[in-house]
């Protein structure tokens, strides 16, 4: 029973610290997106976009091949989301988890215990897997819409009703790229469940642990005159969260 207590309160603590960071790095990139890798990313991608669209015959090549290497990148995670998900899923099957870790476990080493902690990695590996393929989705409609001659348009809205701009261009491709950010971040979420496996207390460490490396990924103070932005409305305000 002493040993259950520690799943019921390291795991709901470490899931709580990876929840509270993330919670205070989404305030970031909304609010002050210059501080942030995201941000920076975000605004420099809408900047990339205008400059590709001003001349379609010299950047169309370039700006489809960036898109579909960034496909090539989802696609790699999505394949190997569902590839991921479908051995945790042999092995819940096998039922041979509770026989091969449960000497070394200390915490619940009941077989619902281990069922719950294979549907948790799972769980992450199909939202990784989701994301990606939406990202991919996002991005295969940059690669057309991007391809528009921007400046032709301006003679065309006089006569039809094309609302498309550069800034929904951006805003498609940055799109794209939060999906992308997201199953990268369902990947490593997947890192404490897993460790879940051989206990609570190595699944705690590894919250805390990646919680101060992604810190270091995520948060920029170096860096900012990069994108030409500052923490003021008028660009907080074009970012999405």
């Amino acid at each position: 029973m002493e040993r259950q207590l520690l799943d019921y309160i390291l795991v709901p603590t470490g899931l709580l610290i990876m929840l509270a960071y993330h919670i205070w790095l989404l305030y970031q990139v909304v609010n002050h997106p210059s501080r942030t890798v995201i941000g920076i990313n975000s605004i420099n991608r809408r900047f990339w976009v205008l400059s590709m669209m001003e001349d379609v015959s010299k950047n169309g090549i370039l700006a489809v091949q960036t898109l579909r290497n960034n496909m090539m990148a989802s696609t790699l995670l999505a394949s190997t989301a569902i590839m991921l998900s479908s051995v945790v899923a042999i092995l819940m099957a096998n039922g041979g988890s509770n026989r091969s870790a449960g000497k070394i476990v200390y915490g619940d080493r009941s077989q619902l215990g281990f069922s719950i902690k294979f549907f948790a990695i799972i769980v992450c590996f199909w939202v990784a897997f989701l994301f990606n393929v939406q990202s991919i989705r996002y991005y295969s409609h940059a690669s057309m819409l991007i391809n528009v001659p921007f400046k032709k348009m301006n003679d065309l809205r006089d006569h039809h009703s094309i609302h498309l701009t550069a800034e929904y261009v951006g805003w498609t491709v940055n799109r794209g790229s939060y999906f992308w950010s997201l199953g990268l971040r369902a990947f490593y979420f997947s890192f404490p469940m897993f460790l879940w496996i051989f206990g609570p207390i190595p699944m705690f460490v590894s919250c805390v642990v990646l919680v101060f490396l992604l810190y270091y990924l995520d948060v920029t103070l170096d860096f900012g005159w990069v994108a030409g932005a500052s923490d003021g409305e008028d660009d907080h305000r074009n970012v999405d969260a």
